[in-house]
């Protein structure tokens, strides 16, 4: 990951309320920050606290989701937690005006696709980390006519963790979201495996995934986006 810029304060967990799902919020000691919201994989946010309290180093106020209140099996296409997410987010004091990025991972990246990339009028970007796509192998078509912003999936090659995130139903989104006209962009990582970006893996997740190049250059290609799309002010 990059070198940090700038400080960052204690981050400040609430709990699920009537305003939005749980959350753990990094805001830049530097005073305001442009929102990115990241969504966590099944196994919940620990494992990505390390990310989000990278990119709030950088200047970013964060948000950290549990991806399980963002993709539910049983409400797929419900959309309401993450509105909420986003509007509680928005509305804070520390985050800039405008839209947010949304950066997700596994279970999360799946939300972060489905719901994030729908929304054009809230979401200026979308980063997807391994992920989950099982649901739309035989919907690719309709799934890749959402996205309506730039798109940028990371996969990993030898990904077969649950047959959730396989590389081949990647390589379908690519071609359908480029054959909708979709800003797309899918990098394979072709010795990776899921969670190959996590230095501890989760309880049930490969053991031993972490590939610190593939971290490296997705890291790069994530901040890449960001200054692109996402710009600190």
């Amino acid at each position: 990951m990059a070198a940090a810029t700038v400080c960052v304060a204690e981050p400040v967990t609430t709990d699920e309320d009537k305003v939005g799902p749980a959350q753990t919020v990094y805001a830049p000691d530097s005073g305001r920050g442009r929102v990115i919201i990241v969504i966590s994989g099944q196994s919940g946010p620990t494992s990505y606290k390390p990310y989000a309290a990278e990119l709030a180093k950088i200047g970013y106020y964060v948000v950290l989701l549990d991806g399980k209140d963002i993709l539910n099996h049983s409400q797929w296409p419900d959309a309401k937690q993450l509105h909420k997410a986003i509007k509680r987010a928005t509305s804070s004091s520390q985050a800039e005006p405008g839209k947010v990025a949304v950066i997700g991972f596994s279970l999360g990246g799946g939300g972060a696709l489905l719901h994030a990339a729908a929304m054009p009028n809230l979401v200026s970007m979308v980063v997807a980390y391994y992920p989950f796509t099982r649901e739309w192998v035989d919907k690719i078509n309709w799934f890749t006519k959402r996205f309506s912003m730039p798109v940028l999936v990371l996969a990993a090659q030898r990904d077969r963790y649950k047959d959730c995130c396989v590389v081949e139903t990647a390589h379908a989104m690519e071609l359908a979201a480029k054959a909708n006209g979709a800003k797309f962009e899918l990098v394979v990582y072709p010795n990776a495996d899921h969670g190959f970006n996590l230095k501890t893996s989760a309880p049930g997740e490969p053991n031993r995934a972490y590939r610190a190049d593939d971290d490296r250059d997705a890291w790069r290609r994530t901040t890449d986006m960001l200054r692109q799309y996402h710009p600190l002010r």
